[in-house]
């Protein structure tokens, strides 16, 4: 009876039980279908949030800012992003202690017991947490700590700077407009990075100070960052690996005959590997640029050869062909400054052109021959005043003025005042003659604005210089206006000692002729551990004349006694 009666309630039971089955099933189902189209949803979202262009990044000039929004727009994560912080500074000296408040803690101390003194705080140097010193970061100095748009400085040491991070520095640095300087050390940097470096940095309107220090570059295209459209005035390109392939790319910025740097004033290419071929470019890239005050090309591997060259630049050289054809070009442009008085013409020229016909010739002129000799003398009345002047029939009062007109339009040696040869790093207000101006006048003594006081030394084109003919060939003087050269550390022997020597020589002599030269000369030269004996006759007398010629060179003054005694040395 038992097992009868269980068997119909077994079942209903397996029947109720495989229904509450069906029904949990079920609710799993459409939970997994409510679960399935709320992804895909999502995703379909996700995919429209993709396919919209995010809004470009307007950066506002605050570097902290502006850096960290572009880094993270490119991908970076948080922790991938370098901070920017302060340059560490040395701490200040401490102020000397006061006596009144040692006097008293003395006191105190005299009853107590004595105690040891506690160790103080180093104020030469500050510590950093451990590892934090490796870490990269990007250095700024700013005028006020408390205006982030005042940063002046920007320093990067030490770690990898890719594609990724110069696109973001492309896009926040010219916005900075207090910006001066700027540091890249030892930042693997390649030739990509160097020319996207290169095409944004003339945007960056006050940027004076470029660092690329250890560097190397295969390609060696630094040169592109010194072009014709550069603003920079210091560049140091010191240990970069750079060859004679980067000083010959080098000394073509510099200068070359129709071109010429007018910003650079100093140059930095020591401890890299250049040798006599190159120090020959950079010496071919001075011949035309006269605004580079300071050269150093100390650690290299410079000899007498590219010695030699480099003080042929100093005293005079010969123009090459093409220097030659684009110096006829400049005459015919502006007119010969070393025709003062015009050459007399031909005889051809006289008889066709300026001079008539004689009556005693008995030759007629028709009316076709009056007309085109009107037309040709109005064509000459377009030439420059000095071809005006041809004329014998001109009165001396007349060419007076002209002359004063001339003046005006033209500084010394035939270059104009908007001449691509112009200095404008050089400090003092000097015109066109080299006179300084006094007070800030113009040539009629009327007071000039500060705005408008003139602040730049006009520098002619080499090209329009004063030139001798030495055996068919136009000599022109040399570079004057390097006044700093390092040679130290390289493989210089005599005959490269004595060829520098000539060259200081050579320019002291042009010193003297001139009363007050727009363009001093060399005024300091390193040559400390070349290939020479300092006991050589070439290295006294060479460290002899550039000890006057130091600017800190003070001449000994005569004791009462007779004797000499020297209060300032080099």
């Amino acid at each position: 009876m038992f097992a009868a009666g269980t068997g119909p309630s077994q079942g209903a039971l397996i029947k109720s039980l495989s229904f509450v089955k069906k029904v949990k099933m079920g609710k799993r189902m459409e939970k997994a279908l409510k679960e399935k189209a709320a992804a895909s949803s999502t995703s379909q979202d996700a995919a429209d949030d993709e396919s919209k262009t995010p809004e470009p990044y307007s950066c506002t000039g605050m570097f902290e800012q502006d850096f960290t929004e572009l880094c993270r727009r490119s991908g970076l994560q948080q922790g991938e992003i370098p901070p920017v912080v302060i340059r560490p500074k040395r701490p200040p000296t401490p102020p000397p202690p006061d006596p009144k408040a040692q006097t008293q803690v003395s006191a105190e101390d005299g009853e107590e017991e004595q105690k040891e003194p506690e160790e103080p705080k180093p104020t030469t140097y500050t510590t950093k947490d451990k590892f934090q010193y490796f870490k990269p970061t990007v250095q700024v100095e700013m005028e006020n700590e408390d205006k982030p748009a005042t940063v002046t400085e920007i320093y990067i040491r030490g770690w990898k700077v890719d594609d990724t991070m110069m696109g973001v520095l492309k896009q926040c640095l010219p916005t900075i407009e207090k910006l001066h300087t700027l540091y890249f050390w030892n930042t693997g940097l390649t030739e990509k990075t160097i020319a996207e470096l290169a095409s944004f940095l003339p945007q960056c309107s006050n940027l004076k100070n470029l660092t690329l220090d250890g560097n190397p570059v295969l390609e060696e295209n630094f040169a592109l960052l010194i072009g014709d459209d550069s603003l920079l005035a210091n560049v140091s390109f010191r240990n970069n690996h750079i060859t004679d392939k980067g000083a010959e790319m080098i000394g073509k910025a510099l200068s070359t005959a129709k071109s010429c740097n007018k910003n650079l004033i100093s140059l930095n290419l020591s401890y890299n590997k250049i040798t006599d071929i190159g120090a020959t470019h950079i010496a071919n890239g001075l011949r035309m640029n006269r605004v580079v005050l300071s050269l150093s090309l100390a650690s290299n591997q410079i000899s007498d050869t590219g010695a030699k060259k480099l003080g042929e630049v100093l005293s005079r050289f010969p123009l090459t062909h093409e220097e030659t054809v684009e110096r006829r070009k400049l005459i015919r442009e502006k007119g010969s400054p070393d025709r003062k008085s015009p050459s007399p013409p031909s005889r051809g020229r006289a008889e066709s052109k300026d001079r008539p016909g004689s009556k005693g010739s008995g030759t007629v002129l028709d009316k076709t021959d009056k007309k085109r000799d009107k037309s040709s003398k109005k064509k000459d009345g377009k030439k420059s005043d000095k071809d005006k002047d041809d004329s014998p029939t001109k009165s001396k009062a007349m060419q007076d003025a002209k002359k004063e007109k001339e003046e005006d339009k033209t500084v010394k040696g035939g270059a104009k005042k908007d001449d691509k040869w112009k200095k404008a790093e050089m400090q003092g207000t000097k015109t066109a003659k080299g006179k300084k101006t006094v007070g800030g006048k113009d040539k009629k003594g009327a007071l000039l604005p500060e705005s408008e006081t003139p602040d730049v030394v006009e520098a002619i084109n080499p090209l329009m210089d004063s030139v001798e003919n030495i055996d068919g060939q136009l000599w022109i003087p040399g570079n004057r206006a390097l006044i700093n050269l390092n040679l130290s550390r390289n493989q210089i022997s005599e005959g490269g000692f004595k060829a520098l020597l000539l060259g200081v020589q050579y320019q002291m002599t042009l010193n003297s002729l001139q009363p007050n030269p727009a363009l001093k000369g060399l005024m300091r030269i390193s040559l400390n551990k070349n290939a020479i004996s300092p006991s050589n006759d070439a290295v006294s007398k060479l460290q002899e004349l550039m000890t006057t010629r130091d600017p800190f060179y003070k001449p000994p003054s005569q004791s009462p006694d007779g004797d000499s005694q020297s209060h300032g040395g080099q």
